[in-house]
């Protein structure tokens, strides 16, 4: 269980000027603002002077003349997530959550995770990446149907279809195309879905998604309430562990910190395959890390003060000055 911090040990004032990085020109801006809205309602109510922030092409000015403490960012996708604004926010010297610039980059790029992956012993599916349609005619050969087609730089699973044929192949590739120039083909693993959100140096209680559609697709995750979030997700205590403890060593791999969440399914042989990693997860009423976090017994309110205590730059970025105020006991 992760302990809830004690209020009587919380001055909020310790936090400074916070502000709440949301919206911005991804294709997930309407999932940011959501995230972002509930993370500054949380901020606020626990009486921290936090503001809210629609990013646009004027942010580094902004954030340059208010002159803020820490940063909570709330940007899924690309300008956000992809180690964009995490190396504006260390030129600036603002302490912010979540992963750093390389991390986060590598976390937006779904086969360059892939790859640093294949290099820690994490199992993925195979894949191939396909940028032109005449290479298409690949993936039969190298990995078969049924396969799962993605933009490489997307998230909140746009733009991602099921293909188990080639004339379906060429029409995911082409829908995803429409999102991003690199296109991942990859093979369709049958199985449990499960998620395991990390926070700080521990992975919280895993969840099992169910879903009557095809995948854990948009629509799933956002609108279908028919979805299913299973946890206790049904597995015994010593293989729940061993999956976040591998999942742990998936989110360190790629030099992730402070909190995110990793994706994977398990096969009908029960061999785990890893599939994604997010660096700046979703904050809404649908969302995995706070459904996680109720289960270990950490509230909403808890749980953004937990990522806002983990605020920080990366060491390199200014020796002269702290990372952040560590006034709170992150671990617990």
């Amino acid at each position: 269980m992760v302990p809830e911090p004690g209020a009587a040990n919380t001055d909020p004032t310790a936090y400074g000027r916070v502000a709440v990085l949301m919206g911005g020109s991804s294709a997930e801006r309407e999932i940011s603002l959501e995230s972002g809205r509930a993370v500054l309602a949380a901020l606020q109510s626990s009486a921290v002077n936090a503001v809210g922030i629609d990013v646009g092409r004027d942010i580094l000015a902004g954030l340059s003349r208010e002159r803020f403490d820490r940063v909570f960012i709330a940007l899924h996708g690309r300008g956000g997530e992809d180690g964009s604004i995490q190396g504006a926010l260390e030129t600036l010297g603002i302490p912010y959550t979540g992963s750093g610039v390389l991390a986060s980059a590598l976390g937006m790029d779904k086969r360059r995770t892939k790859l640093v992956w294949a290099g820690a012993g994490i199992p993925s599916p195979p894949h191939v990446l396909v940028g032109k349609a005449e290479e298409l005619i690949q993936v039969e050969a190298s990995i078969g149907f049924p396969v799962i087609v993605k933009p490489s730089h997307e998230g909140s699973s746009i733009g991602m279809e099921r293909a188990d044929d080639s004339a379906a192949l060429a029409h995911a590739w082409e829908v995803a195309r429409a999102f991003d120039e690199e296109v991942l083909v990859e093979r369709w693993v049958q199985g449990p879905e499960y998620t395991a959100a990390v926070l700080g140096a521990q992975a919280l209680p895993l969840i099992r998604l169910e879903t009557p559609r095809g995948f854990y697709d948009y629509q799933a995750k956002y609108h279908d309430h028919q979805t299913r979030y299973l946890c206790p997700c049904g597995l015994d205590a010593a293989k729940e562990a061993e999956l976040q403890n591998l999942a742990l060593k998936a989110f360190e791999a790629v030099g992730a910190r402070g909190w995110g969440r990793v994706d994977f399914i398990c096969d009908e042989q029960d061999q785990p395959w890893f599939l994604e990693i997010n660096t700046v997860p979703g904050m809404t009423s649908h969302s995995l890390v706070p459904m996680a976090a109720a289960a270990a017994g950490l509230s909403f309110d808890a749980l953004v003060l937990r990522i806002l205590d983990s605020a920080t730059l990366a060491p390199e970025a200014d020796p002269g000055r702290p990372a952040a105020r560590d006034d709170r006991n992150v671990d617990g």
